[in-house]
């Protein structure tokens, strides 16, 4: 049967959660979350997600949207998923064509997308005119089981807490966006409101607040570190920063091990993180904390007004 490319609605979630999960089995992802990227991401992103349908199951996904942090006008993002067994028949083929369809509806000039550094995949796009952009390395740590190094001593006048002890999440914005600012990538986050900081980070269901960490001095939030949760057994960084002025001082290497530590406490298995692979002290400090590469990829992009 050829798979009918549909719109997903919040009924497909379980469907589209297990497909992830099927493609990528280090990826924390749920259906909770899945509902949620269907409804509450920030509008100015215009999420949405297109699925290949094949009648008794879903064997494709794309996840398609503008990079609304960015303050460049007219860049987009699909991201596409195959069930293995599915692949070489035309369902990534119809999935992309509908979702750069899309795109060019919402006004994308330029799109991303992230590709598994296999050889597949990879010629899967160059194929169809896209061409590669940064890489980046997935990597774990079997954190049941890990020997974590002892834990850092924190700078005088810096103290740790949880994300769930601040009073006004408003001071984890403005370290984000001062972190984010010379972080490595390809697409700034330069632009986004706190109001839609809140929705697209603060308020995800699989944001875990008592794992996360923050370190303050003065006040502020000069270093954190994102820990979002399956709810059960796995645990992934979904960014950890410092303040360009606290940099030096061992803060990154700080909050993250602090997050592990309490992960693992709560009983968290496995740990992972996307590191850019140019990142080198990021990387330098997963390292550090036992983590290792188990896969890559890279951040493609097209023009699509050609």
């Amino acid at each position: 049967m050829i798979p009918t490319v549909r719109v997903c609605g919040p009924r497909d979630a379980a469907a589209v959660a297990d497909l992830l999960r099927g493609t990528a089995a280090d990826q924390v992802v749920t259906p909770e979350v899945i509902r949620w990227l269907l409804t509450g991401r920030p509008a100015a992103e215009r999420f949405g997600i297109l699925v290949a349908d094949a009648g008794d199951e879903l064997v494709g996904v794309a996840r398609t949207g503008l990079l609304h942090e960015s303050a460049e006008p007219g860049l987009g993002f699909v991201n596409l998923a195959v069930r293995p067994r599915r692949r070489g028949r035309g369902v990534g083929s119809a999935l992309l064509g509908a979702a750069q369809e899309r795109l060019v509806a919402l006004g994308v000039r330029r799109a991303y997308a992230r590709v598994v550094d296999e050889v597949a995949a990879v010629s899967f796009a160059e194929r169809r005119g896209w061409r590669p952009g940064r890489r980046s390395l997935w990597l774990r740590l079997e954190l049941a089981t890990a020997a974590l190094p002892l834990s850092p001593a924190p700078p005088p006048g810096v103290r740790l807490c949880a994300a769930a002890d601040l009073a006004d999440p408003r001071p984890l914005y403005e370290a984000d966006l001062a972190a984010a600012a010379d972080e490595p990538g390809d697409v700034g986050m330069d632009a986004i409101s706190y109001a839609d900081w809140r929705a697209a980070y603060w308020d995800r269901p699989d944001l875990d607040r008592d794992l996360t960490t923050v370190a303050v001095a003065d006040g502020s939030v000069v270093a954190f570190s994102v820990a979002l949760t399956d709810g059960r057994d796995r645990y992934q960084s979904g960014m950890t920063g410092t303040r360009p002025g606290w940099r030096g001082r061992g803060l990154a290497r700080l909050v993250k091990h602090a997050s592990l530590r309490a992960a693992r406490a709560a009983g968290y298995r496995q740990a992972l993180t996307l590191n850019d692979a140019g990142n080198d002290v990021m990387l330098a400090i997963n390292e550090w904390l036992g983590y290792r590469t188990v896969a890559a990829e890279h951040r493609y992009l097209r023009d699509l007004r050609r």
